[in-house]
């Protein structure tokens, strides 16, 4: 069962002054903390490009030290909603070249960093930050994320603990260290953090998903197939969903539930190829045969890998596309 990830993300917006929207938006501007006040006022509305503008203004009107920060800080912000990581880490270097004793600007480019799984650097800056700002409970969980992705299991798990030490209400810690211990096969562990995540956010529709991969590991059929109702309850268009559920109603050899899911998996994306090697495999069970090779070919046509792994039922079922 595939582990379904997530990095919690948070970006710190820097502003000089209370922001009243429709005045600033009305305003000839002059100064750089003026530019730097209606870029906010942009990028609460989604207009980025003109939110960049402002803060572009602003940077090259070189204003008071702290208004420069925010502006280079708003910008990378900004610069990081349209997946410009090479430009926003750019800005938050700025922004610490300013400042460098604050902890926020060291976390965001370490967030960046860590969206280009460029995992030292990210762990260089999110421990910067922490050593700045010791109970910065987001900087422990996203350090975590960081040295899980380098393969240091066992410091993530040190630090998401050290995240829900600091933020016990935070689900996100519980869900990262959840992720952690079921790659290290650690299901049980597992899936208490997975329950206690949703028991803080219920609508935490990953956590369903991941606490029903870890009852399926673990045979519990009917707890993985009930998480997976939850999950497709909570994001109906998800066509991972549709596909674990189907491979847990396989498993329990409720084929026509397992035919429907797939079904839907391949409604949703019709490249997954998998999800027509399974059907084929049930169809074939069925005695549907010219509908087995149909979609065993289909699936070969997206993946030719696959074929090997069905190679011996399609001889054994006279099948082959």
């Amino acid at each position: 069962m595939k582990i379904i990830g997530a990095l919690t993300i948070l970006l710190v917006f820097l502003s000089s002054s209370n922001l009243n929207a429709s005045s600033i938006l009305g305003q000839t501007l002059h100064t750089a903390e003026e530019y730097n006040n209606r870029g906010l006022v942009r990028q609460s509305k989604g207009e980025l490009d003109g939110a960049i503008e402002d803060y572009t203004k602003a940077i090259s009107l070189k204003g008071k030290p702290e208004v420069m920060e925010a502006a280079y800080n708003n910008r990378a912000n900004a610069r990081m909603t349209k997946n410009d990581l090479e430009g926003a880490i750019a800005d938050y270097g700025k922004a610490i070249e300013i400042t460098p004793n604050n902890f926020e600007n060291y976390y965001n480019r370490g967030v960046a960093l860590l969206a280009k799984d460029n995992y030292d650097a990210a762990i260089a800056d999110f421990s910067k930050s922490v050593s700045l700002s010791p109970r910065f409970a987001m900087g422990f969980n996203n350090r975590g994320t960081a040295r899980k992705g380098k393969g240091d299991v066992n410091g993530a798990i040190s630090d998401y603990i050290r995240a829900i030490g600091l933020n016990p209400k935070d689900p996100g810690p519980y869900y990262n260290l959840g992720l952690a211990e079921q790659s290290k096969n650690d299901l049980d562990a597992a899936i208490a953090d997975y329950s206690e995540a949703i028991r803080l956010a219920p609508q935490f529709s990953d956590a369903y998903v991941n606490r029903g991969g870890a009852r399926q590991a673990k045979a519990d059929l009917d707890g993985a197939i009930s998480d997976y109702d939850r999950a497709i309850d909570l994001k109906a268009d998800d066509a991972g969903v549709y596909f674990a559920r189907a491979s847990a109603r396989q498993t329990k050899k409720d084929l026509p539930g397992a035919l429907m899911d797939y079904s839907k998996t391949i409604e949703r994306n019709p490249r997954a190829a998998e999800a027509y090697a399974n059907r084929a495999v049930i169809e074939a069970q069925l005695g549907r045969n010219a509908e087995a090779a149909k979609d065993f070919a289909k699936a070969f046509q997206i993946d030719p890998k696959l074929r090997p792994r069905f190679q011996e039922f399609m001889e054994k079922k006279h099948l082959m596309p």
